[in-house]
């Protein structure tokens, strides 16, 4: 009785896990069937349920690389699917299910390459040489093939990546008909070989590789789309701009609410932005760029973030807003070297020529130098001849696996094998003797090109240090003429008419001399501390200056002006961090020029007046005197207006000391009304 119902109980113990195994077939099939569809919020669905239900290996594995597959494909979720691609991969080692193990390597080495786990790819792709070096199955050779020609793709090894892409293709070929999605991945090896010449601005081989993929692709709305972009980059190297708008148009005809595509509509963009700014048609190229940026933000997608960054860096640099273009060119440069070389060579050497249009030198040679290694990086690897050995390696692979086999089976023509050998060797030593000399030519002008860009650096330096004594002698003529003219007046007037001067007047204009004797002597000492503080770089040495000292010094330096009222309003008693010697210089021009615009008005008046905005500081003067139009101004905004030594000379100082000290300067102005000047400063630290 014991035994009937042990037999009993194991009957029906191995009935209920048939039954479970084949819920968890029907709901493998209801999974593929919604990703087959796109349909992938409904796959994590049913996934979850999948993985709740598995209680080995074989089930955990397939549900966990199903969620993982959902959530890479819903939006770009691929930090989320990272741990259910992993899981997918243990489980399927542990129960040494191929097929399984095959899919999750595949979608691994992917995935880390998106999210930047560089360490753990390059451990991923050492196991993946050894597994495709192991196994005889066609499958997993077909997709782990790829995988590695993708791997050296991103690395910019093209001729292995060709080499390794075709392997793959022709392994797929043999895998059965009714495998329907085989058919798109070949279209896809075929459009990514296209992508490969593409980058080598071989436009027309990259299209010839396209049309050989679409007829592989036209099933799959995703693949078409990357399709339709790969497209839009050749023509976009071949400036046929009907072309690229027409792809466009195709991209945006294949979104689907399932599936948004919000990377291949950034990137779709992101190429007609590029041949606006190409044709300099920047208002045209902002529209697309908005787009591409908004898109490309909502791809999540790391590289696509780091190609719209590129973009906007090289639409500003066109606009020659240095500063802004410096910032984006920064952010796209974090990782550009991990995701495409080619792309880093460009934003570096944009890096470099934005900070040489801001004369900042350093940083743009050490751009410079890094644009150069990684362009002879890639002039290595993107060596057209290993390309085109690949190619011919692929279209004669079977004549060749013939010469193999024959050569394997016929011991007698040994002596011929020895003899080819010896002249591959012969050839091979040729091609490395003249490859070093091809080498040794290239450093040689690279190195002349790197010496001239030094020579140019210095000749800058040394016509901006020229440029520099001249306008220190401008300074000197300019703040000592008024001075001792006022002092050569005073002792004329006393030599050539005493008689118009009683004692008081006598002894007031003796006091306003002394006084104005020694504002010149402090002007001097002030002037020739600057000099010998800027005879190696004239360049501003900021610190933190008080306003209220400038103004004292200035109110001193302008006392024997007692027809004229100053008045200084410094109520939040501002403290900048600047140059003194360059904001004292340009007040103390203002105020002369304030003084000579006054010279027949009643009851002059000159207020300076200090007060802060946010991190603005201002500093405004105002006179009453008669004004002026702003044409009179134009020399503060205009550096090709010319000033002449009489005319205008304060002005032109002004303006060339405040664009070095970062102050910017608007004028208020009319007829018979009085002139306000404002200097506006950006608080640089606290």
């Amino acid at each position: 009785m014991k035994s009937f119902i042990v037999l009993f109980l194991l009957l029906l113990s191995t009935s209920l896990q048939g039954q479970k195994n084949i819920a968890l077939e029907h709901l493998i099939s209801q999974c593929e069937n919604v990703k087959n569809n796109s349909q992938y919020k409904k796959l994590i669905e049913l996934a979850t349920i999948g993985i709740e239900s598995s209680k080995n290996s074989y089930y955990e594995s397939i549900f966990n690389f199903y969620k993982g597959y959902g959530l890479e494909y819903d939006n770009n979720q691929y930090l989320a699917a990272i741990p259910y691609f992993e899981k997918a991969l243990d489980q399927a080692q542990k129960g040494n299910y191929l097929k399984e193990e095959t899919l999750a390597l595949m979608r691994l080495n992917y995935l880390y390459y998106s999210t930047e786990e560089f360490e753990k790819r390059e451990d991923l792709i050492r196991y993946i040489k050894i597994v495709v070096d192991t196994t005889s199955n066609i499958y997993t050779k077909g997709i782990l093939y790829g995988s590695l020609g993708e791997y050296y793709l991103d690395n910019s090894e093209i001729s292995k990546f060709i080499d390794y892409k075709l392997k793959a293709i022709e392994y797929r070929k043999q895998f059965p008909k009714s495998d329907s999605k085989n058919s798109i991945n070949i279209g896809i090896s075929y459009s990514q070989i296209g992508q490969a010449y593409s980058k080598m601005q071989q436009y027309e081989k990259g299209l010839e590789y396209g049309y050989l993929a679409k007829p592989f692709l036209k099933e799959s709305a995703n693949a078409m789309a990357f399709l339709h972009n790969d497209f839009m980059k050749c023509f976009l190297g071949l400036q046929n701009l009907d072309s690229i708008e027409w792809h466009r148009k195709k991209i945006y005809q294949l979104v689907s609410p399932e599936d948004s595509l919000f990377l291949n509509i950034s990137s779709a963009n992101r190429y007609l932005t590029e041949y606006y700014i190409d044709h300099n048609q920047l208002q045209k190229a902002a529209i697309y760029l908005k787009e591409a940026s908004y898109f490309g933000s909502k791809s999540k997608d790391l590289q696509m973030e780091m190609e719209v960054n590129l973009t906007k860096g090289k639409f500003l640099f066109k606009q020659r807003n240095y500063s802004e273009a410096i910032v984006f060119l920064k952010r796209a440069a974090l990782h550009a070297y991990e995701f495409d070389k080619n792309s880093c060579i460009i934003i570096h050497k944009l890096l470099a020529e934005s900070y040489k249009s801001q004369l900042n030198w350093q940083e743009a040679l050490k751009h410079y130098e890094i644009y150069n290694q990684v362009n002879e990086e890639v002039l290595k690897e993107f060596t057209k001849e290993s390309i085109a050995n690949a190619e011919a390696k692929f279209q004669n692979q079977h004549k060749q696996e013939k010469i193999d086999l024959l050569s394997a089976e016929n011991k007698l023509k040994n002596s011929t094998i020895e003899n080819s050998r010896r002249q591959q060797i012969y050839l091979s030593v040729s091609f490395i003797l003249l490859s070093i000399i091809a080498f040794l030519f290239y450093k040689q002008s690279q190195n002349r090109k790197k010496s001239n860009f030094k020579l140019q650096l210095l000749n800058t330096e040394l016509e901006t240090a020229n440029k520099a004594k001249i306008k220190f002698l401008s300074i000197l003529n300019h703040d000592l003429r008024s001075p001792i003219a006022n002092l050569i007046h005073f002792l004329r007037l006393q030599k050539e008419n005493p008689e118009l001067l009683n004692n008081d007047n006598k002894q007031r204009l003796e006091q306003t001399v002394i006084s104005g004797a020694e504002n010149l002597l402090h002007s001097m000492e002030d002037i020739l501390q600057w000099s010998k503080s800027q005879m190696d770089n004239f360049k501003p040495q900021p610190q933190q200056t008080l306003v209220s000292e400038i103004f004292k010094e200035t109110q001193n330096y302008f006392s024997s002006f007692e027809n004229i009222a100053f008045q200084f309003d410094n109520p939040t008693n501002s403290k900048l961090y600047t140059d003194q010697n360059y904001l004292k210089t340009i007040i103390r021009n203002l105020t002369s020029n304030a003084i000579k615009a006054m010279e027949k008005t009643e009851n002059p008046k000159i207020v300076w007046k200090a007060w802060e905005e946010k991190d603005i500081y201002f500093l405004a003067i105002t006179d009453n005197g008669k004004g002026a139009s702003l044409d009179q101004f134009k020399i503060l905004y205009d550096e090709t207006e010319i000033s002449s030594i009489q005319n205008g000379l304060g002005l032109h100082l002004i303006r060339d000391l405040a664009k070095i000290i970062d102050c910017t300067i608007d004028v208020e102005t009319q007829p018979n009304l009085g002139t306000t000047i404002i200097l506006k400063l950006k608080n640089k630290r606290s």
